[in-house]
């Protein structure tokens, strides 16, 4: 995301001779046609560059950079790739992102959230039908082996570690996992989800195998039992987290998907690109960030100390949103209904104030792990749950592209040949 101010001060339509003009953001805004927030969206994409301007207030754009991307933006057949030629541009028809909000197949995920259940959402996603009540169900076979898989593994190990297990040795229990038939796929994910949660080790109250995904997850996470209100909001921010564009570990899955890798292949390699600081472990930092804040009683004195440490504030700031997550802002007014979350929202609110940058999905979900008494590693369990149900659905729009289209070519700067052998 840009962390440029929004003020327009300092800008003007010239500047030193040798310069090309340069516009403030209004300016920008106006020929662009667009709000000034999606001015800094722009930036945060790549569509566009920016200067502090003179005195250090506000930001300033090449005029000619803002005219060649309105001209791009007015032609019929243009395309995010041809503002932007260096960026990879994929059709989808899955998720729309916007500086205000993002929506699932049109419709506004925080609806979407508010409206229904983890479990008929992810369908909704992958078919484009709703049924209601909808429960998944696990394979009994292919349970027993991703349990079995899992608990293999050293006691020390992450929930993701043992998600990653779990997904390799379901596969290798599922005969029938090569059929890339649309129903086939389909069916594989309905029952792979709950395969991956059913493999976590029970930390609490087993609710049975008829319980919804949610609760079950639940029970792996925490010895806590839910409230009505938890237990309605953990569902709530998983259908938030269902999917985001092209996230790292969702490129990773239409690749595989790309080289018609089957369902469970493709989501192996989505959560091995999950397995990274700046993503899917994002978290965790802000979970324990958060516990210190609420334990020492000053986000403050939190905040100095990472900042000395030369660390970033963890749960801050997004590259897609110029202000606040507007998924965390979401969840932050559904985590006001949940008293047990009080101290961390509190914390969570004073860090951002503190730090002077807007939260994101990282540190509203921190404030439920905390709350619900989960680990630090609860928050990746949960990304990597829910955005499964999203792998999936890109994984069924890509196997109707063209096979291997997302094979793009190197650009080779090492030495011409011919070189002795060493």
């Amino acid at each position: 995301m840009s962390e440029n101010s929004e003020g327009d001060e300092g800008a003007g339509d010239g500047g030193r001779p040798d310069e090309r003009p340069r516009l403030s953001t209004r300016q920008a805004a106006e020929r662009l046609g667009v709000k000034p927030e999606t001015v800094y969206a722009y930036v945060s994409r790549g569509l566009l560059s920016s200067r502090r301007s003179a005195g250090g207030r506000g930001s300033t754009f090449d005029a000619a950079e803002i005219d060649s991307l309105a001209a791009a933006a007015r032609r019929p057949a243009a395309t995010a790739r041809e503002a932007a030629p260096d960026a990879m541009s994929v059709r989808t028809g899955i998720t729309l992102i916007e500086p205000d909000g993002c929506w699932f197949r049109g419709v506004d995920a925080r609806e979407l959230a508010a409206a229904r259940g983890f479990e008929e959402a992810a369908d909704w996603l992958w078919t484009g039908r709703l049924t209601p009540g909808l429960r998944f169900t696990a394979s009994p076979p292919l349970l027993g082996a991703a349990r079995a898989a899992a608990e293999a593994l050293p006691g020390h190990c992450a929930p993701t570690d043992r998600l990653r297990a779990a997904v390799v040795a379901a596969a290798a229990a599922d005969p029938l996992r090569f059929d890339l038939a649309e129903d086939a796929v389909i069916a594989r994910a309905r029952g792979l989800l709950p395969v991956l949660v059913g493999a976590l080790p029970l930390r609490g109250d087993d609710p049975g195998p008829e319980a919804p995904l949610v609760r079950a997850l639940w029970s792996r996470l925490t010895g806590r039992r839910p409230s009505e209100a938890f237990a309605r909001t953990l569902e709530r921010a998983m259908v938030l987290l269902l999917d985001h564009d092209l996230a790292a570990s969702t490129l990773a899955a239409r690749v595989a998907a790309s080289a018609r890798a089957h369902p469970y292949a493709v989501v192996s390699a989505a959560l091995g690109a999950l397995d990274a600081p700046l993503h899917g472990a994002a978290g965790a930092g802000a979970h324990r960030m958060l516990a210190e804040a609420v334990e020492r009683g000053s986000a403050a004195a939190v905040v100095a100390g990472t900042l000395r440490a030369g660390r970033r504030v963890p749960g801050l700031g997004h590259r897609v949103y110029p202000g606040e997550d507007p998924r965390a802002t979401a969840l932050f007014a559904w985590l006001e209904e949940v008293p047990r979350c009080a101290p961390a929202l509190e914390a969570a609110r004073a860090v951002a104030a503190t730090a002077g940058r807007p939260a994101n999905i990282d540190l509203a979900l921190a404030v439920l792990t905390l709350g619900a008494g989960m680990g630090p590693e609860a928050s990746e369990a949960v990304f990597a749950v829910a955005r499964t149900a999203g792998w999936i659905a890109h994984a069924l729009e890509e196997y109707g592209e063209r096979p291997l289209r997302l094979r793009p070519s190197g650009h080779y700067t090492g030495p011409r040949p011919p070189v002795a052998v060493p």
